[in-house]
């Protein structure tokens, strides 16, 4: 499993998450921000623990931010 985390806030709406993994990122019609697809907010983070096969699309998403408000963090198996 893999858990996605974004700031929200301090996005800037550039699209690049939703183009290297739309299945999981959408562009807000209300605020022009993107959003983590199935997200939870955390004190101003959205967190989100999918899939293992989801990795290298969100991983590019992370690399392809300008702002750099999109971690990524492989689980360890219990």
């Amino acid at each position: 499993m893999i858990q996605i985390s974004q700031q929200r806030a301090k996005c800037i709406g550039c699209n690049a998450c939703v183009e290297a993994a739309d299945y999981r990122w959408r562009v807000s019609k209300k605020d022009g921000k993107c959003t983590l697809v199935e997200g939870i907010e955390k004190k101003g983070f959205y967190v989100a623990v999918v899939a293992d096969h989801e990795l290298e699309a969100n991983r590019l998403a992370a690399q392809n931010c300008p702002v750099k408000i999109i971690k990524i963090i492989q689980l360890k198996a219990r």
